[in-house]
């Protein structure tokens, strides 16, 4: 027999079910919720609330901060505890303390009260990352979603900024409440074990037959630890993009259309991002696209001009969908029980959180935005060579999972 033709084997479930994934894609959409829009809402801290720069780098960490640490939460439970009972709690915790950032608007109070927020998001996340990652076609769920991404996060970056701070607040609680109306469509609990995979070998004479081969658990947690340092470079440029250019060449109202004109782009990135999985797998397309982004974003150090900056977003948008696709496919393709699945937003929060932090200091060290965009560059490089690594190994011991789609 030969491993080197062999490919992965994945069964339908409830989690291929419409309503199951429609649930699954709603909840991801509402949790990233202020991920997506933070160049608007950071930049709407400083215009209504009056915090200084250095201060939404912090108010921004800790909300997806507080991602993370609710993502963990999350993992540790998805796998035994309901998930509908979960996701309610998840979301009245957010619900609450969005209300709280309404009456109290103080620096140090929204500090607090944006962690809160974050944990709620992060349950809520982990739970629906799990609920997609769960289909037996993961990088196709994961696109839907992402291409479902592409649009609210367009909506949002382009209505936001007609909201007053208040607005923006009350807009994420009438999210989480029409979440609660079709909790009922999520799946209670997963129908599969962790890091355990089924693949077709195919024998000498042609025959085939199925092995379950157990993952190696540094897998799992190398793809997160990759994540981490993608989302430095993500949460630093998108806390910082519109704010950078401020005192450039760029026009403001220019930025400000770019920001959600070039989340169409995504749209395209998520079509050309499934349609290279299904012919060169996860892993290669996903080397490629994290140095392009690093290029992309070291580009703004020679010039923030109305050009750069759209050249920037847009690509900067169409890699950020591939990066994601990626590497939620790759843990979901790893872990069918959701515990690895859900710790994708712990990565991305906790990276979220690092990244605009880093940059607040690289700021308060007097090193400007250029600073900040080679700091982004090399995360996103970083995170190239942990990939790297992993496929080597992979290549090795599973080579269906190292190639797999």
């Amino acid at each position: 027999m030969t491993h080197d033709s062999s490919t992965l084997l994945h069964h339908r479930t409830i989690f291929d079910d419409w309503r199951s994934l429609t649930i699954g894609i709603y909840m991801a959409l509402v949790g990233y919720a202020v991920m997506v829009g933070l160049p608007v809402i950071s930049t709407a801290w400083v215009d209504h609330l009056g915090f200084t720069e250095v201060q939404v780098g912090r108010v921004a960490g800790a909300d997806l901060g507080g991602l993370a640490i609710g993502a963990v939460i999350s993992a540790l439970f998805v796998a035994t505890v309901n998930r509908r009972y979960l996701a309610t709690g998840a979301a009245l915790v957010a619900i609450a303390a969005n209300v709280l950032c309404i009456v109290y608007q103080t620096y140090e109070v929204t500090l607090w009260l944006r962690l809160l927020a974050g944990i709620g998001a992060g349950v809520y996340t982990g739970i629906a990352v799990a609920t997609i990652g769960g289909h037996s076609r993961p990088a196709f769920a994961f696109g839907l979603e992402l291409f479902a991404f592409a649009g609210s996060q367009g909506a949002e970056l382009k209505l936001l900024p007609y909201l007053s701070m208040e607005g923006i607040y009350i807009a994420l609680i009438a999210t989480y409440i029409v979440g609660l109306i079709f909790i009922s469509w999520l799946p209670k609990h997963p129908v599969e074990k962790a890091l355990d995979v089924e693949v077709d070998v195919e024998e000498a004479g042609g025959k085939h037959h199925a092995e379950h081969q157990h993952v190696p658990a540094y897998v799992p947690w190398l793809v997160l630890g990759a994540i981490v340092l993608t989302y430095i470079n993500i949460g630093a440029y998108w806390t910082y993009i519109e704010l950078s250019t401020v005192d450039s060449d760029a026009s403001r109202e220019w930025v400000a259309s770019m920001l959600w004109v070039s989340s169409v782009f995504s749209v395209i990135g998520c079509l050309f991002a499934v349609l290279l999985s299904n012919r060169y797998g996860l892993a290669r397309p996903l080397l490629v696209t994290l140095v392009f982004q690093a290029g992309i974003v070291v580009m703004l150090t020679f010039g923030i001009t109305n050009a750069t900056v759209a050249i920037s977003m847009f690509f900067f948008n169409f890699c950020w969908i591939f990066v994601d696709i990626y590497q939620a496919a790759t843990i979901a393709n790893v872990d069918r029980s959701g515990r690895f699945p859900a710790m994708i937003p712990a990565a991305q929060g906790l990276g979220n959180f690092l990244g605009p932090n880093i940059a607040a200091s690289v700021l308060a060290w007097n090193f400007g935005y250029n600073g900040v965009f080679i700091m982004c560059a090399m995360a996103s490089i970083a995170a190239m060579l942990v990939y790297l690594y992993m496929y080597l190994m992979l290549k090795k011991s599973i080579p269906a999972l190292a190639d797999a789609s």
